[in-house]
Formats: C-alpha cells, structure tokens, sequence
C-alpha cells in the first residue's frame, strides 16, 4: 500500500548570527513534510501493517527531498530526525507503526549511512499545531554540538483522519557549539554511539 498523500512541504531553516555573532558558514536546517489520510482513522486495528510500509515509503521520500533541499551529497548529511502527529480520529500507536519499524532504514540511505538511532517525537494535535523533531548526529549519538531540533507546522494539517509525517536533516550542529564532547570531526560513526 502506498501513502494517499495530501500535501508535500519542505523548507530549508538557515542561521546566519546568533547572540550577535556570525555563524560562517550558516547552520541549516531542511524539513520534508507529507500530509497523509490514515487508513485507520476512527477504527481498532490490531495489525498496522499498511502504516508500517507507509513509512518505508515516506522515509525515502521525505530524506531524499530533504538532502535535495539542503543542495548537498547524501554523505554530507550530518544529522536527522523524524516525528509524527496524527489527527484527533487517530492514535499515537498510528505515528508509532510509521515512525519505527521501517522508516528508517530508507532515510538512511538517503542520508548515505546513518549508524544512530534516528531521534523521534509523536503526538496527536490538530491543525495548526506544532510538532517538534528531534535531531541528533546521523552516525554518533555522542556528538553533543548535534543534539538539537527544529519545529514544524501547517495551517490546515492534521485534519481528523489525517497523519502529518516529517524528517528533517541538518549540514551541521548547533550554531556556536561550546559545551564539550565528542565533535563531528571525530565521530567513527561504527556503533552508532561515538
């Protein structure tokens, strides 16, 4: 089963100063956004199967136009996240078969490796809301400057049956990172710890 998709959005978060310093060059920042009907709105499914290759299909979707936004090679990826929210006739174990068991292998390889756990949040919310995405080192989950997140929303989703899906991936860290441990530079990326 494919994802009946209502709506695409990506945007690239670029900055340029912080506290009055500039950050040369810019961190940034690109979310991929999917507004998807779910199939099991309003009722009790036991298997969510269909969800689960639903987010196959949008992790390589959605990473994919996110390293395309962002104008650079899948290994310069240096780190990801994912979230979802699904409408108020939905649930969270909805966002959950999305957002776990298959989603990540495909942004991976859409990010070019990827050995970290891929941070994730979910919620149920409405229209409007805010969803935030985690984000953390694609390849060591130690590499502290990378701990981070960015905040999505769209003025009409989710609607009640509906499941807004995002991954977001970054060309750097924090802007002006100074609070130790392991750097990006260092990272061997083969436990997906350090």
């Amino acid at each position: 089963m494919s994802a009946d998709i209502r709506k695409l959005a990506v945007w690239v978060e670029e900055t340029h100063s912080e506290i009055g310093r500039r950050i040369d060059p810019p961190t940034r920042k690109a979310v991929a956004v999917a507004v998807i009907r779910n199939p099991f709105a309003g009722v009790y499914h036991e298997d969510l199967s269909e969800l689960m290759e639903i987010g196959a299909q949008l992790g390589g979707l959605l990473g994919a136009r996110a390293v395309a936004a962002l104008g650079i090679a899948p290994e310069d990826a240096q780190s990801y996240g994912k979230a979802a929210m699904v409408g108020e006739a939905g649930e969270l174990e909805h966002a959950a078969a999305i957002l776990h068991p298959k989603l990540g292998a495909p942004l991976r390889k859409a990010v070019d490796k990827g050995a970290a756990l891929v941070p994730s949040s979910k919620k149920m919310g409405g229209p409007g809301q805010d969803l935030d995405v985690p984000l953390g080192h694609k390849d060591a989950a130690y590499v502290r400057s990378h701990f981070d997140g960015v905040e999505v929303r769209m003025n009409d989703a989710p609607r009640a049956d509906e499941i807004l899906v995002a991954v977001a991936v970054t060309d750097s860290g924090r802007p002006l990172p100074r609070v130790g441990g392991l750097t990006h530079d260092q990272a061997e990326g083969k436990d997906g710890l350090r």
